[in-house]
């Protein structure tokens, strides 16, 4: 039977020195071969972000530069001629998706039909002015890298935008075919360092056997001179307290004898602390003890852990000129902790106030025990301060300490400047100011000496001022005061000052240039908005108006008597804020109640609003415009007659129609486009409502925030609506104290308008046959209606407008003739046929026989005017009733 084979030892053992110089090997590589692929899958991926971004741009330029894109654009259909090249483009260059967009960001092409026409999702605003546009977004592919550049018309004026986008998973980069080749190498190295540690460890082991006496003795002798030669004392103390080995450091940071080896360590002179933990037989960590002049770090080790002999190690450090490094550096970094704390406080807001409060309360305690912050009135209120370098007056905007009964001025004191004072002279110069020693100070107690007094008294020794200076503007001062610690300010801390003022001095600008522009923008938008509504009886009306705490908005509302006892009710929001959306909503504003005075129906009142939209649109593009002055609205006509009410909206939220039984319904008025962007007629509904009825119009501020969707608020809206009737104003009330978010992002207008009908008694009519005798008729029947009314002053007047206005449509009209009188505030006459032919008012001259008759009617009544309907027009006048 044949004996087993021995099995040969593994030539690399970790226990030996070769086995272990493999594993570290080894371990070296594979931490090389980890930080390699991090590296390359970083860069990977910054890589492929980038080519992404480069083919993207490229591809989107190549094709906005090809020949015949601007006359496709400007063709009737752009998408006919630039679907199919985009497409070929798309899949010819490997992106997924080339895009053409009109100057309004609307789609002429995608490789998905179904969003040709849409809005372009994504940023391209600065390509409108020659700018390339890269961005990276999440699309409904993954991550992805899109383009957006300009088209470039023969005259040099964009016809157009091209965007192109590629996903970023699609991108195939140089670092990611980097990556085998790194395996590789890793692992040939592996195989390398294996078999030359292998090699090196049976050469060992033929060549050495053991050490020799020489070999001892070398390795001691080298041994003592590493020993020797460190900076860190070494000392070996004995179970029995023996001093055993000290090394020359330890003899100098000890100062031991010559002889001290071989001795105990308590006869050794040391001093208290470092013998105790000499003798203490336990172990020490890096353990900071006086001994002498010097501090040491000390570090003891037992020796009998691991079955050794019994005894320590100890290692000392000299740590007396490092503690006071140390100490200093824990001094910057103290102070520019501070700095970055007030980069990421201070100017949180743009409130002048709330800036020097946050500026005073990132000092104390951290800097200072006390700080006051002075500034110029002129510069709370937003205006410029005073011109020059010296402020003759600042008011205490903000103070912060320690304490609360600390003798200083209280926040909202006018403080005059003392004129040859420290302080008028850092207001001059506008150079910082430094008072170490406050007692021995005499100018600055000039200011204010009963003050100055009980400062020194409560204890305050040591004073900085720092004016503050922004843009060259001097804005006020800032004073810092120290009272508990008891060190004084030094130059240092000035610097320090200088710089934490510095940066408040530009929040606290930024503030006071936002406050006038904001006061600028609420002055003009409060100018512009109605002050009062007018009388009429058809609505009982409340209103609200809230601006945004962001800025000025462009929300309005409007209430509109209109002939007949109508009333037209107006809600709007202009796109953006600040003073261009108030300048625009007073522009709207204004052109609705132009076109109210043509009586027009609200879908064509709308019309022309978006026209006009459109042209200030162009304006603004042709010059150094504000960007597109894009503007939602809703328009409502209500006729107490009839108690019907037509509405018609432009991309605005449809009214709550709140019954008398409080059922709320929201109004059916179709959705039609954004005033600016309509390309279709706008379409109008026709409701009607119950006397007592509650129609509650709003602007999507009310319903909608950061927190909360359109459709919640909506939800949440119907909800609060609901119930029992309320009045207008309690209606009102209740929705903002419901709805209105903490901090209001947007505008809100919110207009509630209860029903009310014009009584029958109040209201005569009478159908006309086209006979010129009939005209004797109606007047007799006008005649016994006033009686009746109680007007019979006022009976001449009216019978000499109706006989005018029937013989007018008796002989220029059409059938069928009618005449209704109305009385309301003012009597009401309106004649109606079914021409659209309107009268003109005109002068007749001396020999012309006819064509004073409507001049007539213009003198007697105190309105008079033509309202169009779909089967003809109504001729009304207007007669006041006192």
């Amino acid at each position: 039977m044949a004996r087993p084979r021995a099995r040969r030892p593994w030539p690399v053992r970790l226990r030996s020195v070769a086995g272990q110089v493999f594993a570290l090997q080894i371990l070296v590589v594979l931490l090389l071969v980890i930080a390699a692929a991090v590296a390359l899958v970083v860069q990977s991926r910054g890589d492929a972000d980038q080519e992404a971004r480069d083919h993207s741009v490229a591809v989107a330029q190549t094709f906005a530069n090809a020949p015949g894109i601007v006359e496709a654009l400007r063709s009737p259909d752009p998408t006919a001629v630039l679907q199919p090249r985009a497409e070929a483009a798309r899949v010819a260059s490997g992106v997924d998706f080339v895009v053409v967009l009109s100057d309004q960001g609307i789609r002429y092409t995608h490789p998905n039909p179904a969003r040709i026409g849409q809005m372009f999702i994504g940023t391209f605003e600065p390509a409108l002015h020659g700018k390339v546009v890269t961005e990276r977004v999440n699309g409904t592919l993954g991550p992805l890298v899109q383009a957006v550049v300009p088209v470039y018309a023969p005259d040099g004026s964009v016809a157009g935008l091209v965007s192109a986008g590629i996903t970023v998973k699609n991108v195939d980069t140089a670092s990611e075919r980097q990556l085998p080749v790194v395996l590789a190498v890793a692992a040939g190295a592996i195989a390398l360092a294996t078999l030359g540690t292998a090699l090196i460890t049976r050469r060992l082991r033929r060549q050495t056997h053991g050490l020799d006496p020489a070999e001892m003795t070398r390795m001691y002798e080298h041994h003592a001179a590493v020993l020797h030669a460190v900076r860190e004392g070494v000392v070996i103390v004995a179970g029995d307290g023996r001093l055993l080995l000290c090394n020359d450091e330890a003899r100098r940071l000890l100062d031991l004898p010559p002889d001290a080896e071989g001795r105990p360590v308590t006869e050794l002179g040391l001093e208290p602390a470092p013998l105790e933990l000499l003798t203490a037989d336990r172990p020490v960590t890096d353990q900071v003890v006086p001994a002498g002049e010097r501090l040491l770090a000390v570090n003891v080790r037992l020796t009998d852990q691991a079955g050794g002999p019994p005894g320590c190690v100890a290692t000392l450090r000299d740590s007396t000129e490092l503690l006071a490094l140390s100490g200093r550096v824990e001094t910057v970094q103290r102070r520019l902790r501070l700095l970055y704390d007030a980069g990421m406080t201070v100017g949180s807001t743009l409130d002048v106030t709330r800036t020097a409060e946050e500026l005073a309360q990132v000092a104390v305690p951290r800097f200072a025990d006390f700080v006051t912050v002075d500034l110029a009135e002129q510069v709370l209120t937003g205006e410029e301060p005073p011109p020059g370098g010296q402020l003759g007056r600042v008011r205490r905007t903000a103070f912060a300490g320690v304490r609360e009964d600390a003798p200083f001025h209280p926040v909202g004191t006018v403080l005059d400047v003392v004129p040859a004072t420290p302080l008028a002279g850092a207001l001059d110069s506008g150079e910082p100011g430094l008072e170490p020693h406050l007692a021995e100070a005499e100018g600055w107690r000039r200011q204010d000496p009963e003050q100055s007094e009980q400062v020194l008294a409560y204890g305050v020794h040591s004073l900085l001022r720092v004016p503050l200076r922004a843009r060259g503007v001097l804005l006020g001062v800032v004073r810092f005061w120290r009272a508990q610690r008891p060190e004084p300010f030094e130059a240092e801390d000035l610097v320090l000052a200088e710089e934490l003022v510095a940066h408040a001095a530009v929040c606290v600008d930024n503030a006071r240039r936002y406050t006038r522009e904001h006061e600028m923008a609420v002055t003009l938008q409060h100018s512009l908005l109605p002050r009062s509504l007018p009388e009429q009886d058809a609505l009982d009306v409340a209103y609200r108006y809230l601006p945004a705490r962001a800025g000025v908005g462009g929300d309005w509302f409007d209430v509109i008597p209109l002939p007949g006892a109508r009333v037209a009710l107006v809600v709007g929001d202009v796109v953006g804020h600040g003073l261009h959306a108030a300048a625009t909503m007073g522009r709207l504003r204004t052109a609705i109640h132009n076109f109210s005075t043509l009586d027009l129906p609200p879908d064509e009142l709308l019309g022309h609003l978006d026209e006009l939209v459109s042209r200030i649109d162009r304006e603004e593009a042709a010059g150094e415009g504000f960007g597109p002055a894009g503007a939602t609205c809703l328009y409502a006509i209500y006729d107490p007659v009839s108690r019907r009410c037509t509405m018609a909206g432009a991309g605005h939220p449809a009214p709550a129609v709140v019954d008398p039984q409080g059922h709320v319904e929201f109004a059916p008025v179709p959705t039609g486009p954004p005033l600016g962007l309509a390309d279709l007629p706008f379409e109008s509904v026709e409701v009607e409502l119950a006397e007592g009825s509650r129609l509650v119009l709003f602007t999507d501020g009310l319903v909608a925030d950061r927190t909360r969707e359109v459709g919640a608020g909506l939800e949440r809206l119907r909800t609060v609506l609901s119930g029992s009737a309320r009045t207008p104003e309690q209606t009102c009330a209740d929705l903002l104290g419901a709805l209105l978010p903490a901090e209001p992002q947007d505008d809100i207008a919110l207009l509630v308008a209860r029903t009310r009908v014009l009584a029958p008694d109040h209201v005569a009519e009478w159908e006309v046959a086209s006979d010129p005798a009939a005209v004797r008729e109606v007047r007799a029947a006008v005649a016994r209606r006033l009686e009746a009314w109680g007007l019979d002053e006022a009976a001449f007047v009216t019978e000499l407008i109706l006989s005018e206005l029937v013989t007018n449509a008796i002989r220029y009209g059409s059938g069928p003739i009618r005449v209704r009188l109305l009385r309301d505030r003012a009597l009401i006459c309106e004649v109606s046929d079914g021409s659209s032919t309107s009268p003109h008012l005109r002068y007749a001259a001396s020999e012309d026989e006819g064509g004073r008759g409507l001049f007539l009617v213009a003198q007697f009544a105190d309105r008079w005017g033509t309202r169009y309907t779909a089967t003809g027009k109504v001729i009304w006048t207007e007669q006041p009733l006192e």
